[in-house]
């Protein structure tokens, strides 16, 4: 959702590493172990990003240990190989660097940046983290506590319960209806064993990609990889692989009860990810509907309506599943109208075809907006590794640009037709409506 809501961001033009039609954004290898290893040269940058992503995200949390990928990724750095985790934060921060862990949805990822003069360092002390974690008893039992405090405190949200909520009716059943970070009881429950047990079943090279961005040559990445990863040994059998998310489900309400003077309204459904061809006149679709201040339903409800200071929607791609949500906040008693307000513009999405004027601002606006997404190395190391894991080729970039030039006002109906139909959205209101 975070990198959807970057291109809500400046028009402002930056250098992508890559821009020349057909030319790949990085050089791209799969090591005799399996991990496939992606390099972007960037030699006038004197700094190395790497990106280190394993396919262990939430969504392979077993069953009553929701949470655990995450508490896996928040002390993997808390002491490995003969370092402990005050020792390993000393050595990155005395050459300025950052090394970091941490788990979504899908991955869980060790993200590391330094000088090119230090990246033998960083390296060290990335493979330390990666192949040889201590997991200390005592820093598990601590990162429990932070992570059962820090989910009473995001209880406190209204956004967070009504997103929760939603990802509940959207996804009964499978992992993706859990929060990343568990519930308190879930993580209550978690230790030391379950966190080694996690790391030692989805930790594996064969479906792990590290991503090296920065002023280092592609021959350079090989042998300093190699020589640190090289000899981790690929275990037998396949990736472990999550369950499908149900379909055909009937759309269902939940209001959750809080003395606000706000509500928030959340609608969604599920949607498709950038594999699917509708990804994209579904993006136009979603810009145009509420991607921003000239969106449909910004104008009336908020300019014409008054009644929300927010109003937007998105599309929330996963690996294993996607959605297409519409948010607002409004004044309790105001509920029922924002809610047809939505209805209404939703529907007519799909009945008359969209505006020129209104489709070639949206194209102009996601293509224009699109190079933000790489300004930096660690954004371009991002960018790889998710393309990459997605399946979508290193000249996803190029292509995105062209297939999004390409969504006509028809293709924009056709997919409102199947995706936009009120009928078809769960519904979920936070607060005091009527």
């Amino acid at each position: 959702m975070a990198s959807l809501l970057l291109l809500l961001a400046l028009l402002a033009v930056a250098s992508a590493p890559a821009t020349a039609a057909g030319r790949p954004l990085a050089h791209r290898e799969v090591l005799p172990n399996g991990i496939v290893l992606l390099v972007a040269e960037r030699p006038a940058i004197p700094i190395v990003a790497v990106r280190v992503l394993h396919r262990a995200g939430a969504v392979f949390d077993p069953a009553g240990r929701e949470g655990l990928a995450n508490l896996t990724g928040t002390v993997l750095t808390r002491g490995a190989g003969t370092r402990s985790g005050q020792e390993i934060d000393a050595a990155i921060e005395f050459v300025g660097g950052r090394l970091e862990a941490g788990a979504g949805r899908d991955g869980l990822t060790v993200s590391l940046a330094v000088l090119a003069k230090d990246v033998r360092l960083g390296l060290d002390l990335l493979a330390d983290v990666v192949l040889r974690p201590k997991f200390p008893e005592a820093e598990v039992k601590r990162k429990v506590a932070e992570i059962q405090a820090a989910i009473q405190r995001s209880e406190e949200s209204p956004e967070v319960v009504a997103a929760r909520a939603l990802s509940r009716l959207l996804f009964p059943g499978h992992p993706y209806a859990t929060p990343v970070e568990g519930t308190r009881e879930s993580v209550g429950r978690l230790g030391r064993d379950d966190v080694v047990k996690f790391w030692g079943e989805f930790v594996r090279p064969d479906s792990t990609i590290i991503a090296m961005v920065g002023a280092v040559t592609a021959a350079q990445a090989r042998r300093e990889i190699l020589a640190r990863f090289g000899a981790w040994p690929r275990p037998g059998g396949t990736p472990p692989t999550p369950p499908s998310p149900p379909v055909g489900m009937a759309a269902g309400s939940e209001t959750v009860k809080r003395d606000l003077t706000q509500a928030t309204i959340v609608l969604g459904r599920q949607a498709v990810n950038q594999r699917h061809p509708d990804y994209y006149p579904l993006t136009v679709a979603s810009y145009i509907l509420g991607g921003g201040s000239a969106s449909r339903l910004y104008a009336r409800v908020r300019d014409e309506g008054g009644l929300a200071y927010a109003v937007f929607s998105y599309l929330a791609p996963g690996k294993y599943g996607a959605s297409f949500r519409v948010s607002a906040q409004t004044r309790n008693q105001e509920v029922p109208r924002v809610t047809r307000i939505f209805e209404e513009e939703l529907a007519r999405m799909a009945r008359t075809p969209v505006g020129e004027r209104e489709l070639e601002l949206a194209k102009a606006y996601l293509i224009g907006s699109f190079p933000l997404r790489l300004d930096t190395s660690a954004k371009v190391a991002d960018f790889i590794v998710a393309v990459e894991e997605l399946g979508l080729g290193l000249d996803y970039a190029d292509r995105y640009r062209e297939r999004i030039g390409q969504v006509t006002a028809a293709d924009v109906q056709r997919v409102a037709m199947r995706y936009f139909d009120p009928g078809d959205f769960h519904r979920v209101v936070v607060g005091q409506p009527p």
